[in-house]
């Protein structure tokens, strides 16, 4: 009987709350489509501006509109996404309540506590008194670890995880006017070309690591602004920046507006181990998008050492080796960063993972393994590049004029080759030099853009202007409030999910005509003298 009462008093505190009930759900189903006697086998996605998204049994992501859906799945969908919102409101008030100051102890501690005296009550009675010493262990072992779950637990709901808006721009104010910030209720944005001013592009880049590509200036402006979460959501398990996780496109923005993305490439190898880096940790993409693979430490020659040098897309920020506070960083978990005064921030290092081990924050990641929303970076040229085997970059400049580079390299140990490029509007002129002469190529593309000057007068006020009908077909009509005149609008322009341009008229339309739009979302953009308005739109 002693020995039963011991071991009820060992394993009390730990065996509560030690394990939570997993729940599958499996939404895979057969949806009908009423109009086109179609149908489709996949999983719910989403449901959002009146499409539905599934993923078919490829895990390419499709969507319909809610009205091609039978009677019986769009109630499956109503439910779906009821529920879905319901777990977000719990979310929510769970995020605002941890926030708030806490008791660290609830009833169910003291019910615990009162448990472990009675039992130590009978204990003592059904024990010889002699023997007591060997119980007293068991009970110390069970108070502390009651003590030290509920302790633990309520350490977790302090924690925030927000950061001021005030201070977020405070890290990228060194950078300014090349940059240009604002925020909405849900994300701070950040407006750039994505060209680095501080440092030079591409040089040291050698061997089979450049793939040919060289660095343009990307519009990163408006609807194609870098988000990141004012409001960033722990995530329930963290996701590691890793060869199979997020090997497309940025996990970070740094702070002088160039991207930063994962450490390994798409083909799964170390980018700065195999030598695909210029001096600084950056290079091209496909898109001809200069960016960094490692955390830019060379920004705190201009950045303060106790601000960020990067902001995490899951809107933690990235620091180097000093806290914010001015001390040495301290020790790194797991995902390499840690808790400070409640807020969680990651730290760039020399060494693997470099930055950000595991996101922390909760993201959405596409198929693409491409953590959404975030912007693209779309190629001039149309050439499928490859690597240069032999090459070396020494030299990346601006050309006389500003609107062009010259990237030279040598090539097995021969100098006198070169890439020179320039712009204008929407004509980009590639000139690639080689020891025996020069072949001249002229590509189209997008004309340049200019970083906005305005830093603080930026407001989006979604209930100024409003579109309608939304979802449409054919034409899309504008109504102003009493707030705006016709004579304020100065441009409307519309873009597509992915960024791209696709139509724009100066002043005030009251309607436009999309009969010829592909189906899909697009944002549409109204400018105004001091702040613009974005919209979605839906193309059936």
């Amino acid at each position: 009987m002693k020995k039963i009462i011991a071991f009820l008093l060992c394993s009390l505190s730990s065996i509560i709350y030690a394990h939570s009930p997993k729940i599958e759900i499996n939404d895979f189903k057969h949806w009908n489509l009423n109009k086109q006697n179609e149908s489709i086998d996949g999983t719910f996605y989403m449901y959002k501006n009146g499409e539905v998204f599934i993923e078919d049994l490829q895990s390419n992501i499709v969507h319909f509109s809610f009205a091609q859906l039978s009677k019986e799945d769009q109630l499956f969908v109503i439910k779906k996404d009821n529920s879905i919102k319901n777990i977000n409101k719990r979310i929510l008030n769970i995020n605002a309540e941890s926030v708030a100051p806490k008791s660290l102890f609830d009833f169910k501690f003291w019910l615990i506590i009162i448990g472990l005296m009675i039992l130590s009550i009978v204990t003592f009675k059904l024990s010889n008194n002699k023997k007591v010493k060997y119980l007293l262990p068991v009970l110390t072992v069970g108070v502390i670890m009651t003590f030290y779950s509920f302790t633990k637990k309520a350490m977790k709901t302090l924690q925030t995880t927000s950061t001021s808006i005030a201070y977020m721009d405070s890290a990228f104010a060194p950078f300014k006017p090349n940059i240009n910030t604002y925020s909405s209720p849900t994300y701070f944005y950040i407006e750039s070309k994505g060209i680095p001013t501080t440092h030079t592009m591409m040089v040291g880049i050698s061997n089979h690591g450049w793939q040919q590509q060289v660095p343009l200036p990307k519009c990163y402006i408006g609807v194609s602004a870098w988000p990141v979460p004012i409001n960033p959501v722990i995530a329930a398990t963290p996701v590691p920046v890793n060869a199979s996780h997020f090997t497309k496109g940025a996990i970070a923005i740094a702070v002088n507006g160039v991207p930063i993305f994962n450490p390994y490439t798409n083909t799964g190898v170390d980018a700065l181990l195999d030598g695909q880096l210029d001096n600084y940790g950056g290079h091209c993409g496909r898109g001809d998008d200069y960016h960094y693979h490692t955390a830019p430490l060379h920004l705190y020659g201009v950045q303060s050492p106790t601000l960020p040098i990067a902001f995490a897309l899951d809107g933690f920020a990235v620091y180097g080796s000093v806290e914010p506070d001015g001390n040495t960083m301290l020790a790194l978990d797991i995902n390499h960063g840690h808790y400070r005064n409640g807020v969680y921030h990651y730290h760039g290092t020399v060494s693997a993972p470099y930055m950000i081990g595991s996101m922390v924050g909760a993201v959405t990641e596409d198929v693409t393994n491409q953590i959404i929303p975030q912007p693209q970076g779309s190629p001039v040229r149309t050439e499928n590049w490859g690597p240069l085997t032999g090459a070396l970059i020494t030299s990346c400049l601006p050309n006389v004029t500003n609107n062009g580079y010259d990237v030279s390299y040598t090539l097995n140990g021969t100098a006198g080759y070169a890439t020179k490029y320039s712009w204008s509007g929407t004509t980009y002129t590639y000139k690639y030099v080689i020891p025996t002469g020069t072949t001249t190529i002229n590509y189209t593309g997008p004309a340049q853009c200019s970083v906005p000057t305005s830093i603080t007068e930026k407001v989006i006020d979604q209930n100024s202007i409003s579109v309608f009908p939304n979802p449409t077909s054919d034409i899309l009509n504008f109504n102003l409030s009493k707030t705006i005149k016709e004579s304020d609008i100065i441009e409307i322009s519309i873009y597509s999910l992915k960024g791209d341009f696709v139509y724009k008229a100066e002043g005030f339309k009251q309607s436009i005509d999309v009969k010829t739009y592909s189906k899909g979302i697009y944002f549409v953009k109204v400018q105004l003298p001091k702040y613009q308005i974005v919209k979605k739109i839906i193309v059936q």
